[in-house]
């Protein structure tokens, strides 16, 4: 008992020590990263974050050290950017040496209702994944097919997990939970039976593939492994086909549907901006033809409401974390090489100078004085710079013909004043998504 009550005092102070030269060498490390927050060992700046909303934690921060500071999430340094001016010159001004991908541990470690009331979301996501069907199989699956609902599934679920608390927690300190039980062994379970569909899928090609005549995403990247076969060093692999597919499933699936659904939403609550949208698409394409993207330009009232969803839901508040490529001077600091980087998109989308009442939904932010299309350099939902979203120009495409091909047909009725609708996301981790819903669409 006395031997014990000697040792166990011992192994304290042997701890604290530890962490305290654990913290020492992480200061040291940074210490010439811009100013933030003192961090604690192993934690941080937990004790300044809310993990459930971290990018208003993020802007909080700002307010006290400025557009450019330092956190500590868990024990890696970041570096947070804030306002169109710090994320410009870091993406774009410096956009070389911001290359980098930051670690994301979670991910890098793996109409027919006759009016009637229902909530939009599972058929929003069924169409938006049977468009990334169609560009990598040349398939398009019914609804309510098992093999389609299976991948529905998959998604979705993954979806849902990688905004909660526990998946930020995984993020924070990979390496210790990775061997404990949780939702993140699930999540990895997902994401290897994703890659398991897309092989089967590409297994199907190779046994009719034409390299002569390549029918979609999947012919062309075989095409192409078939031309590099005897290059050791290419990327054009199995294991990268299927990784690239999987990010097209991820990125164009439920970003589109949440994107779409806050559309539905926004616009339920502001029926005279849904009623100016009715009537654009009336004198523009009228009822009897569906709508196309030479229609677009046409339509700088539809195309300014659709800028202002995505600026108002700012759907990835935080851009995908990056890393500087080498020792970096920006500023007046020196960031180390392979340092996270944070670029806050929301800060640039709610800019208070570009954006006048930037809390408020309303279409004319993007809108001249001539009723024109108002471009800003500020309009930045799919970040900026190198490593801008690639899938840009597929997902305006898609908003744009869904969300003109629903209003051509149906009035959107919800269930109670509109007034009395919530337009905050109900959870914020990364990813902001709107709140459930019911709604009636009214053939019109």
């Amino acid at each position: 008992m006395e031997l014990l009550e000697i040792i166990t005092p011992v192994l304290a102070i042997c701890v604290i020590c530890l962490v305290f030269l654990l913290g020492r060498k992480e200061s040291h490390k940074g210490e010439s990263l811009p100013l933030g927050p003192t961090p604690l060992p192993i934690i941080g700046n937990l004790r300044h974050l809310n993990l459930k909303n971290i990018p208003a934690s993020l802007s909080k921060l700002a307010q006290e050290y400025g557009p450019v500071y330092t956190v500590y999430i868990g024990p890696r340094p970041t570096v947070v950017l804030h306002g169109y001016e710090a994320v410009k010159e870091a993406l774009i001004d410096q956009g070389d040496t911001f290359l980098g991908r930051g670690p994301f541990p979670i991910i890098s470690d793996i109409q027919n209702r006759h009016a009637q009331p229902f909530d939009p979301s599972s058929i929003l996501s069924s169409a938006a994944c049977n468009v990334i069907c169609s560009i990598l199989f040349k398939e398009r699956f019914q609804y309510h097919d098992e093999k389609f609902l299976f991948l529905m599934d998959l998604l979705n679920t993954n979806f849902r997990e990688i905004n909660t608390l526990w998946i930020q927690i995984y993020n924070l300190w990979p390496k210790f939970i990775k061997h404990l039980p949780g939702k993140h062994r699930s999540f990895f379970k997902k994401v290897v039976a994703v890659k398991h569909f897309i092989l089967q899928k590409v297994k199907e090609h190779q046994e009719s593939l034409d390299h002569s005549n390549p029918q979609d995403y999947i012919d062309c990247f075989l095409t192409k492994m078939e031309q590099e076969k005897h290059n050791p060093m290419s990327d054009f692999h199995l294991e990268n086909l299927a990784f690239c597919g999987s990010n097209l499933f991820v990125g164009g699936t439920e970003t589109i549907s949440s994107t779409l659904r806050y559309s539905i939403l926004l616009l339920m609550k502001h029926p005279e901006v849904q009623a100016k949208v009715h009537e654009e698409i009336d004198r523009v394409i009228g009822r009897n033809q569906s709508p196309s993207m030479t229609d677009k330009t046409k339509m700088p009232y539809t195309e300014a409401v659709l800028h202002e969803i995505q600026r108002y839901s700012k759907l990835l508040p935080c851009s995908i974390p990056h890393a500087v490529i080498r020792d970096t001077k920006f500023r007046q600091y020196v960031i180390p090489k392979g340092t996270t980087v944070f670029p806050l998109l929301s800060s640039v989308l709610y800019d208070c100078k570009e954006f006048p009442n930037p809390e408020k939904f309303d279409p004319g932010h993007f809108l001249d004085e001539n009723g024109g299309l108002r471009k800003t350099d500020h309009f930045v939902p799919f970040s900026l710079g190198k490593r801008i979203c690639i899938g840009e120009g597929l997902a305006r495409m898609e908003l744009f013909l869904f969300l003109t091909t629903i209003l051509q047909n149906f009035s959107l009725k919800p269930l109670v004043e509109p007034k009395e609708l919530q337009t905050q996301p109900v959870v914020t981790g990364f990813l902001n998504t709107p709140p459930p819903f019911k709604l009636c669409f009214i053939p019109r």
